[in-house]
């Protein structure tokens, strides 16, 4: 008789049952258990997806709503901003032929204080630190601390739609170098109005100083407007204008005003879990001293303190 073939199917079969039986978990309960978890795990991924997500927006609008708040001038909001200003591309006066560039770099805290429960005391002081080429000659380039100035606004914590603060200015003599400051004692009213709707935040700041010894080597009398216009869009950018026109009274007849036109970009963001503000502008003076600068550069990073 001729020996049939022997089928080996039968012996892989019994095989596998037996592997099965001796690992404890039927082979098919096996194979559903990899599926769910292969099913659990593509869920957490697609949970930490979402959360990260929604984190992600959560924290972008948390930065456009820190953009209005670090752009109110009243506003209950403690900042460092550190702003440095190069002017340049002025004329250069008879007998130099140095640099005219000028930087001035301002250190500017901001601490609001409660007085009671419907007011503010916002605390605003800009401390200049200079460096001031040679306007005589003979003299050289000087490097030092202008005169500090101190305002103190009133301002109701509660607003309407009219945002508003109203109080002193002082300017201190702290100069080095007669050149860097006045060096005398100053003082004034100083007022900021403005309103913030939808993505806007637009308002007007203004100042006027006057020597407090009217035996003074050197009279001030200096006026200082700040219109500012700020429009916000998403994950913290905004489009802005801040010129800051004065009028030195002292002065001679046209050598007065300083007007400028211009702006940037700015967006505030977080370096680790530090909220900053960064922005640069750029301006050109249409109306100046003979001897003022043309342009200005004006780079500005803010360390912001939300409560």
């Amino acid at each position: 008789m001729r020996r049939k073939p022997i089928s080996f199917v039968p012996v892989f079969a019994i095989l596998l049952v037996i592997l099965a039986s001796t690992s404890g978990i039927p082979l098919a309960q096996e194979v559903q258990q990899e599926a769910a978890g292969e099913v659990l795990e593509d869920q957490a991924a697609l949970d930490e997806a979402k959360a990260q997500k929604s984190e992600g927006e959560e924290s972008a609008s948390d930065m456009g709503d820190l953009a209005k708040t670090s752009q109110n001038p009243v506003g209950s909001l403690i900042s460092l901003p550190l702003q440095n200003n190069t002017n340049f591309g002025g004329a250069q006066r008879p007998g130099l032929t140095g640099s005219t560039t000028q930087n001035v770099l301002n250190i500017q805290p901001v601490v609001p204080i409660g007085l009671s429960k419907k007011w503010n005391l916002i605390n605003r002081v800009i401390m200049p630190v200079i460096y001031q080429p040679e306007i005589s000659p003979g003299q050289g380039s000087t490097f030092g601390l202008g005169d500090t100035t101190y305002t103190g606004f009133i301002s109701p914590k509660a607003p309407g739609k009219l945002i508003w603060g109203v109080g002193p200015v002082i300017s201190m003599p702290t100069s080095t170098d007669d050149v860097l400051g006045a060096g005398e004692w100053a003082a004034g009213p100083s007022v900021v109005l403005l309103a913030m709707p939808g993505s806007w935040v637009t308002g007007i700041l203004l100042s006027q100083i006057w020597s407090l010894d009217s035996d003074a080597d050197t009279e001030v009398s200096f006026f200082l407007s700040q219109i500012f216009a700020n429009y916000n869009m998403k994950k913290g950018w905004f489009l802005t204008t801040q010129p800051i026109f004065t009028a030195n009274w002292e002065a001679e007849s046209g050598q007065q005003w300083t007007v400028p036109v211009g702006g940037g970009i700015g967006r505030v963001y977080k370096i680790g879990k530090q909220p900053v503000n960064t922005i640069i502008q750029g301006y050109y003076n249409v109306v100046r001293p003979d001897f003022g600068a043309k342009w200005q550069l004006r780079l500005q990073f803010t360390f912001l303190f939300p409560k």
